[in-house]
């Protein structure tokens, strides 16, 4: 019988094996196949004869069966060797491993020897046994058992105790690609934890497997899987030809919807593939790209060599798409070597900038012979977006005041950018220059005008940024204005309705494709977010749909939250739908988001905020040496600046938190000066610098209360609707510098409380420490409502209650022993556990252990 993936194969070969029987486990390459055979042959009682085939002695008459019960035996009668293998046998359990490789006598007496004695035995599959004694096999067999993949969860296990320091999302990688092959698992895993691409090096041990194994399909078969590890997707049977019913019969294919195959193993496809020689891709290349849509055709055109086929295929398949999509397309058109049309590389960097691919848009345009000067602006508009002013102020110079009217209004819009973002005092004159010259400015000059009054906050910015923002007719000047509009409004200290711009402009670029775009407004709801730390909102900020925010894929707005719109004429800063938001994403949503983000090829400037957004976090729950790897690894970014010198100051070094590595405007100054006075208090110096100028108010306010020893209680009062950290940062220093006893002890508790409740750890520790000062003593910690254990913290937690020192854990775990003190203090804190032993004790009454978080 052929036995179910529902069914467990275990029990099914076990029970069948307490009397005479052939089961037989089938499977492909690396799918567990010996390790089943072991795991039944122990769940089955009575002695053991292991014998199996060997590949370089398959013509060795009877070998298999000699094997195993360790005699000659006679191989030229089929009727007397299976008697001679019986009598010795007798109520044992015969076991045959690699059957494919076992000699045609052995095979000829499996038959015979299934009427009387009990035989376990293994095929690889494809194999090359002949169809007739294939055949005999099955209709001997009591259950023919094809070895089913892991599952998800134990592919993650295997992965994860091959190469336990590998991060979650790599783990699903190794996961998702191996198909549940569990030799595939450890190969990927091991190269991800030498930092080795796949292939890398060449063919490996692994592969070398898979390549023997492969050999035995025949070559339609082998043709068909390569196609699909070519095409990196499920095919359609038609599409893979005559080879595709021997794939599903080895085990190597399974049906997907649609009535499509997808490979078992992604790896074992792609083997399939490497194995190919020079003229066997071109040739299979050629022939999917007869077979493909265009967009798919292009690319194996190009694998093929014929680069001018491809290009006419990439721009059929750019006509029939839209943003990100067309964008994509337009650039791999652009990089084939083969002559481009000036007019292609102008639409191909007309649509990576909509799609906020600036630094793939001036690539494009940088050619060695001028292009025009409708090349030259649109360049200049890339430049200036990717960070480089001055090259965009170069790449304009040439365009004479007699262009073209659009191209003209191009010219000035960009020289007016690089010239706010170079001097922004110069700027405010030569933007009443450009005014004077524009009586009804064009839209793009229009943003630029709004973007020089937003720097000098000039009254009504923000309508106006907003207004360029939702203007119609050029994407591009509106994401850029709507972006603007969020780094302003975040600059100025309102958070929410930065945080709220952002993710109704981040759901619009979703809509149109623009991933680029999309995941640069998705990290800057996050780090709003994220700096915010939830509670209610201001009186007068919009009330926020906040909820439903998922950084790096589309962003959902429940249909009743009108605040998520950028804020403009039809959404006032003072708008009588204010209120509180509906709901803050935790920040264990936070980090993970901003995690997913930073694992993909995303811009710098989205790179930037999301790493900032989610160190920020660790380091206010106490897990510094996260936040410090992550920052490490992290783009120079303003807000990755100031939470490097802040996480700096959490772990007690005030001497790296007197300055920051990176220049900024607005709140993100404000905090670097604040961060900088906390570290001279810290170090004992008494200083008076300078107040920065462009300050939001709760931002000034605390500068002044540092410089002149009082209002910090008033200052933190000012922080309430715009950052909950501040709000507990200027209690502290309320408590810490205010000399009456009374009011120091009522600050420093106010403050301890609201870090306990936000999860600010190293932050009420220090306002524990205050307490202490005053001899108030805190007895009891109680542990955050709805916090829950991650994997990490688990796994660390497990170890402690087994015994382990912090050195050995971190052996077996593959990290650090900073990181595990880290992960216990976590631990500790959200249990309320007082020690590491009574931390280790909760989690297991606690926390089952299927309600752990699959993070860090």
């Amino acid at each position: 019988m052929q036995v179910a993936q529902a069914e467990d194969p275990l029990t099914i070969a076990a029970a069948l094996l307490h009397r005479p029987a052939l089961v037989v486990l089938a499977g492909p390459p690396g799918c567990g196949r010996t390790t089943l055979l072991r795991r039944v042959t122990e769940s089955v009682p009575g002695p053991e004869y292991a014998g199996g085939g060997l590949a370089m002695l398959r013509s060795t008459p009877a070998l298999a069966l000699s094997r195993a019960v360790r005699a000659r035996l006679p191989a030229h009668d089929v009727h007397l060797l299976a008697e001679a293998v019986r009598s010795r046998v007798r109520g044992g359990l015969l076991v045959l491993d690699d059957l494919q490789y076992a000699d045609p006598a052995t095979l000829a007496a499996l038959p015979l020897l299934a009427a009387h004695c009990r035989v376990l035995a293994a095929v690889r599959t494809p194999h090359r046994l002949p169809d007739a004694v294939a055949a005999a096999l099955r209709e001997a067999a009591a259950a023919w058992i094809t070895v089913p993949p892991l599952s998800r969860a134990e592919s993650l296990e295997l992965a994860r105790r091959t190469a336990a320091q590998l991060e979650p999302a790599v783990l699903g990688a190794v996961a998702d690609r191996a198909g549940g092959n569990p030799l595939a698992i450890t190969a990927l895993a091991r190269q991800a934890a030498a930092g080795r691409a796949p292939g890398a090096s060449g063919i490996d041990q692994v592969a070398y497997a898979i390549a023997a194994a492969l050999a035995d399909l025949p070559r339609p078969a082998r043709t068909a899987l390569a196609a699909l590890g070519l095409l990196g997707r499920p095919a359609p049977a038609a599409l893979l030809g005559a080879g595709a019913a021997d794939l599903r019969a080895a085990g190597l294919v399974l049906d997907a919807d649609g009535g499509e195959l997808v490979p078992a193993s992604t790896y074992v496809a792609e083997t399939a593939a490497g194995l190919l020689d020079a003229a066997g891709r071109v040739e299979l290349h050629t022939r999917l790209a007869e077979l493909t849509p265009p967009a798919e055709a292009a690319r194996h055109l190009a694998a093929a060599g014929d680069h001018a086929g491809a290009l006419r295929r990439a721009l059929a398949a750019a006509d029939q798409v839209s943003g990100g999509d067309r964008a994509a397309l337009l650039l791999f058109a652009c990089d084939l070597e083969t002559a481009i049309d000036p007019r292609v590389r102008i639409a191909a960097a007309d649509a990576a900038l909509a799609a906020g691919r600036a630094a793939a848009a001036a690539r494009v345009l940088t050619t060695e012979t001028p292009l025009g000067v409708e090349a030259d602006v649109l360049r200049g508009e890339a430049l200036l977006q990717a960070g480089s002013p001055e090259a965009a102020r170069a790449a304009v110079a040439p365009v004479p005041d007699a262009a073209p009217g659009p191209v003209l209004a191009a010219r000035d819009r960009v020289l007016l950018l690089a010239e706010l973002a170079t001097d922004p005092a110069g700027a405010l004159d030569l933007a009443g220059k450009v005014a004077a010259r524009y009586p009804h400015p064009p839209l793009g000059v229009a943003a630029a005008l709004a973007a020089v009054h937003a720097r000098h906050r000039t009254p009504g910015w923000d309508q106006e940024l907003a207004a360029a923002a939702a203007g119609g007719g050029d994407p591009l000047v509106a994401r850029w204005s709507a972006w603007l509009l969020v780094e302003e409004l975040a600059a100025d200290g309102r958070l929410v309705e930065a945080a709220g711009t952002a993710i109704t402009a981040a759901r619009e670029c979703a809509d149109a494709l623009a991933y680029g775009w999309q995941t640069r407004f998705s990290a800057a709801a996050d780090w709003a977010l994220a700096l915010h730390g939830g509670g209610p909102a201001s009186a007068d900020a919009p009330a926020s749909n906040l909820a439903s925010h998922t950084a790096g894929s589309r962003v959902n707005a429940q249909p009743d939250a009108e605040a998520g719109a950028p804020v403009g004429a039809d959404s006032p800063v003072d708008s009588p739908r204010a209120g509180r938001f509906a709901r803050v994403p935790a920040n264990d949503e936070i980090v993970a988001r901003s995690g997913n983000l930073t694992d993909r090829a995303i811009p710098d400037e989205a790179r930037g905020y999301a790493t900032a957004a989610a160190a920020l976090i660790e380091a206010d729950t106490g897990l510094l040496g996260a936040a410090r790897a992550r920052l490490e690894a992290g783009p120079a970014h303003p807000a990755a600046g100031w939470v490097a010198q802040e996480t700096a100051w959490l772990d007690g070094q005030p001497d790296r938190a007197t300055r920051s590595e990176t220049e900024a405007h607005g709140l993100i100054s404000g905090l670097t000066a604040i961060t900088a006075r906390w570290a001279a208090f810290d170090l004992g110096e008494v200083t008076t610098p300078p107040i920065p100028g462009g300050l939001p108010a709760p931002a000034r306010r605390t500068l002044t209360a540092w410089a002149t020893g009082t209002g910090f209680t008033a200052a933190a009062d000012g922080w309430r609707p715009v950052a909950l950290r501040e709000q507990v940062r200027c209690l502290l220093a309320a408590g810490l510098t205010d000399s009456d006893p009374a009011r120091a002890v009522a600050a420093l508790l106010d403050a301890e409380r609201l870090a306990d409740a936000a999860g600010l750890t190293v932050l009420a520790g220090r306002a524990r420490r205050g307490l202490r000062r005053h001899h108030v003593h805190r007895d009891t910690r109680s542990p955050r409502s709805g916090d829950q254990l991650t994997r990490r913290e688990h796994d660390v937690l497990r170890l402690v209650a087994a015994g382990e020192p912090t050195r050995r854990i971190a052996g077996q775990l593959g990290i650090s022993a900073e990181t595990v003190d880290t992960h216990i203090r976590a631990g500790m804190r959200k249990l309320g556990a007082r020690t590491r032993t009574e931390a280790a004790a909760l989690a297991f009454a606690t926390f089952p252990s299927d309600t752990l978080k699959d993070g860090r």
